[in-house]
C-alpha cells in the first residue's frame, strides 16, 4: 500500500511539475521583449495554438492520470478485508486532494493564457 501511495505521489507531483513549467513557458512566448520585435514580425496564432496544445496534454494526462487510479483504489476497495478498506479510505482523501490539484491547475493555467493572450493585442 506505501509503493502505491509513493508511486501516486510521484506521478502527481510529476504532473504538477510539467504544468508549472508549461505555464512559465507559455508565459514566456506569450510575452516577449517588445523591443525584439517590430511590426508584425510575431506569430500569435502560432503561439496561441502551442499553448493551447499544451494546456491540453496536460490536462488530459492529469484526467487519465486520476481516473486510472481512482479505478484501481475503488477495485482494491472492493476486493480487501475491512482492515485493508479502512487503510484505502485513508488514503482516498490525499487521492481527492492531489485530482483537484490537478484540474484546477490546467484550468487555471488555461485561465492565465487567456488573460495574457488579451493583455497582448
Amino acid at each position: 500500500m506505501k509503493k502505491l501511495s509513493k508511486i501516486l505521489a510521484i506521478v502527481m507531483i510529476v504532473t504538477m511539475l510539467c504544468m508549472t513549467v508549461a505555464t512559465i513557458s507559455m508565459a514566456a512566448t506569450a510575452a516577449p521583449d517588445p523591443k525584439q520585435y517590430t511590426g508584425t514580425d510575431t506569430d500569435v496564432e502560432g503561439i496561441t495554438n502551442i499553448g493551447n496544445q499544451v494546456i491540453t496534454i496536460v490536462s488530459t494526462v492529469g484526467s487519465i492520470a486520476s481516473v486510472i487510479v481512482l479505478v484501481i483504489l475503488g477495485l482494491k476497495y472492493m476486493m480487501g478485508s475491512a482492515e485493508e478498506k479502512a487503510e484505502y479510505k485513508k488514503t482516498l482523501m490525499p487521492y481527492i486532494i492531489g485530482a483537484a490539484l490537478v484540474f484546477a491547475a490546467s484550468a487555471i493555467s488555461g485561465i492565465i493564457f487567456s488573460f495574457t493572450q488579451g493583455l497582448g493585442g
